[in-house]
C-alpha cells in the first residue's frame, strides 16, 4: 500500500511538473488521514513556485484517483491523504516484507559465565536476543543463534580456588555430596568467596593467579584425568545444565551452538601475535597493546605481561571463528552498555587485518536491570541479582495477584516487561505491573487475544470477507481499526531494521486499546453486520497472535 502511494504521487509531479523527485511520505495523526506528504516543499524551489499552489495541484490530481476518498492541503504545503476504504481493507492481506531474505545473520546473545549463576542482566539479553532472532528469522534471514561464555580467565580461577579450598584439596569425588538442586548457587558462593580472597589476601591472590595458569594448562593439553581437571570439568558440565535449564524454563529458542572461550583463545594468540609482527598490536611495558588512540578511541592491553590472552583477545579469536565458520552476511552481538567502548576497540583492531567480519559486526548495548526497591548487581560482592530471582518474583506476584498463575501468563508478564522499553537504557522490573491484566502489560496482551477469540466463539454467521473488502463502508470506529491493522507490517520492518522489539509492544498496546473502543461502539455479534464485523476481529486476532509470536509469549484462546 505504502508503494502504491509513493508511485501515484510520483506520477503525477512527473505528469504535472516533469519531475522525478523522491517521493517520502508518512503517517500523520489520525484526524489528518492515513498518509501525509512534503513534496510539495522539496519541488518549490527548483520551480520557484509557491509550495501551497504545488501541493494544490498535486492534491486536485491525486483526487481524481480511485484509491484515495479524499487529498486535502495543509500548512505551508503538506499534502494530507486519505485512502479509499476498499484500499484500506485490501492492506489487511498484505505480504509481510522478508527484508533479509537469503542473507545469513548470526545473533549472539546471553552469554553467561561458566561458574558463575546466570544473573539479571544475562536473563536480560537473553530475552531480548531471543526477540531480535525472532525479528531476523521472520525477515527471511538464515538465522544462527550463537551463545558465547568464559570457561577460562580469572573468574574462574576465583572460583576454581575457592571450591579446592571448600573441598580441601583436589579430591572431584567429594562434589557428590553437593545436592544437584543446589549446584549453580553453590558454584555462586564460591565465586564470591574466591574474588572476596583475591582482593583482600595477597596470599590467596598469588595463588589464584597460579590457578588461572592451571586452567589454561588443562585446557591446552585436554586433561581429564587429575583432580583438579575432573573438578574443573565437572563444575563446567554443572554451569552448563543450570543453563539450559533455566532457558527451558524461559521458553526461549534452542541455540544453535554454545562457545566457550577456551575454543577461541588459541585462534586469539595467535592472531594477535602475528599482528604484533605487522604493527596492528604493539609492545608496551611486558604487554601487547592495541594503540586505539589513533582511531580517537582508547589503549588496551589484549596479552598481559604474564603472556596471558585478556577478553579483548579472546574476542578477536571468537570474531574470527565466526567469520570462519560462517561467512556471515551481518553479525548482531547484544551486551550491557559498559562493553561499548571495550567491542569499539576490540572491532577497530580486528578492522586492520579483516575489515569484512568488523565493517558486518553491529553491537547492541543494554543499561541495568533492577528490580523495583532493588540495589545494583554485584556479582564480585555477592548482592547480586540472579535471573532466578526475577522469574521467581514474577512467579509470586502472579499467585499474589490471581492474574498470572499459570507459567504461561508468568513469562508473558516477565518478557514484556524486558522488551517494551528502548534498548540502551536503564529498566526497574515491577513485579506486580508486569503481570497486572490492565494497562501496558503482558498478560493485559494475552487477555486482549483470549477475549477476541471468545467472540469469534460467540459468532453464528460465518466472516465475510469478500462483502468486508468490497462492499462494506467502515464508520468511524472500523475505519479507525482497519487503520491501525494496516500498520502491522510497517511496525515489524521498522523493528527489523532498528532491531528495536519496543515498537512492537507499544504498537500491540495500542491496537488493543483501539479495539477496546471499536468494541465498544459497535456490537458485534446479533447484528445486521456481524459477518464483516466477525472478519475484523479475526484480521485483528491473528495480528495480536503474529505480534505476541514475535515477542516470544503465548497467545492463549481463554483465559
Amino acid at each position: 500500500m505504502k508503494d502504491d502511494v509513493i508511485e501515484a504521487i510520483a506520477g503525477v509531479c512527473k505528469q504535472l511538473f516533469d519531475s522525478d523527485v523522491a517521493i517520502e511520505i508518512e503517517r500523520p495523526d489520525e484526524q489528518f488521514g492515513d498518509w501525509a506528504c512534503n513534496v510539495a516543499m522539496r519541488l518549490a524551489k527548483p520551480l520557484g513556485e509557491n509550495p501551497r499552489n504545488i501541493a494544490q495541484s498535486v492534491a486536485e490530481k491525486l483526487n481524481e484517483s480511485e484509491m484515495f476518498e479524499s487529498v486535502g492541503v495543509a500548512g505551508p504545503g503538506f499534502i494530507n491523504m486519505t485512502l479509499a476504504d476498499n484500499v484500506l481493507l485490501e492492506s489487511l492481506d498484505a505480504k509481510q516484507a522478508e527484508p533479509l531474505n537469503g542473507l545469513k545473520v548470526l545473533v549472539e546473545y546471553s552469554d553467561p559465565n561458566p561458574f558463575k549463576p546466570l544473573h539479571a542482566g544475562h536473563l536480560y539479553t537473553t530475552l531480548v536476543g531471543d526477540v531480535i532472532a525472532r525479528l531476523v528469522e521472520n525477515a527471511g534471514a538464515k538465522t544462527i543463534r550463537l551463545n558465547y561464555g568464559g570457561d577460562v580467565g580469572l573468574h574462574v580461577a576465583k572460583s576454581m580456588w575457592a571450591i579446592v579450598e571448600y573441598l580441601q584439596g583436589e579430591l572431584p569425588e567429594k562434589l557428590n555430596e553437593i545436592p544437584e538442586d543446589s549446584r549453580a548457587e553453590w558454584l555462586g558462593e564460591r565465586y564470591v568467596e574466591g574474588n572476596n580472597a583475591y582482593e583482600e589476601n595477597e596470599t590467596a591472590r598469588a595463588e589464584i593467579v597460579e590457578t588461572n595458569k592451571a586452567i589454561y594448562k588443562v585446557q591446552a593439553e585436554c586433561d581429564r584425568e587429575t583432580g583438579f581437571a575432573k573438578i574443573y570439568w565437572t563444575c563446567r558440565e554443572w554451569s552448563y545444565s543450570y543453563f539450559k535449564e533455566l532457558y527451558n524454563q524461559l521458553e526461549v529458542h534452542e541455540f544453535d551452538r554454545f562457545i566457550p572461550e577456551s575454543e577461541v583463545t588459541q585462534t586469539g594468540i595467535d592472531t594477535v601475535q602475528k599482528q604484533l609482527q605487522t604493527g596492528v598490536y604493539e609492545q608496551s611495558d611486558g604487554a601487547v597493546i592495541f594503540d586505539g588512540e589513533k582511531f580517537g578511541l582508547h589503549k588496551r592491553v589484549f596479552l598481559n605481561s604474564e603472556g596471558l590472552p585478556t577478553y579483548e583477545t579472546k574476542d578477536v579469536g571468537l570474531s574470527l571463528t565466526k567469520w570462519r565458520d560462517y561467512k556471515f552476511d551481518e553479525s548482531v552481538i547484544i551486551t550491557a552498555n559498559e562493553q561499548a567502548q571495550y567491542m569499539e576497540v576490540v572491532i577497530k583492531s580486528i578492522e586492520q587485518f579483516e575489515p569484512e567480519p568488523a565493517e558486518k559486526t553491529r553491537h547492541i548495548t543494554h543499561g541495568v536491570l533492577k528490580m523495583s526497591g532493588g540495589v545494583k548487581m554485584s556479582s564480585r560482592k555477592g548482592n547480586v541479582l540472579l535471573a532466578m530471582d526475577m522469574l521467581e518474583a514474577a512467579r509470586k506476584a502472579g499467585m499474589q495477584s490471581g492474574s498470572a498463575k499459570d507459567e504461561a501468563t508468568v513469562l508473558a508478564a516477565l518478557k514484556y516487561a524486558m522488551v517494551k522499553n528502548r534498548i540502551g537504557g536503564d529498566v526497574v522490573y515491577d513485579p506486580e505491573e508486569s503481570v497486572a491484566m490492565e494497562g501496558n502489560s503482558g498478560p493485559y496482551l494475552q487477555y486482549a487475544h483470549a477475549r477476541a477469540c471468545s467472540i469469534l466463539g460467540k459468532a453464528k454467521n460465518a466472516p465475510n470477507n469478500e462483502f468486508l473488502m468490497h462492499d462494506y463502508k467502515l464508520n468511524e470506529s472500523e475505519r479507525s481499526l482497519v487503520r491501525i491493522l494496516s500498520q502491522f507490517n510497517e511496525v515489524i520492518e521498522q523493528s527489523t531494521v532498528e532491531l528495536a522489539p519496543h515498537h512492537i509492544c507499544t504498537y500491540l498496546f495500542e491496537l488493543a486499546q483501539n479495539f477496546n473502543r471499536f468494541y465498544e461502539k459497535n456490537k458485534v455479534i446479533g447484528t445486521e453486520q456481524e459477518s464483516p464485523r466477525i472478519s475484523l476481529v479475526g484480521h485483528y486476532k491473528v495480528t495480536l497472535e503474529k505480534g505476541l509470536s514475535l515477542l516470544g509469549i503465548t497467545a492463549p484462546e481463554s483465559m
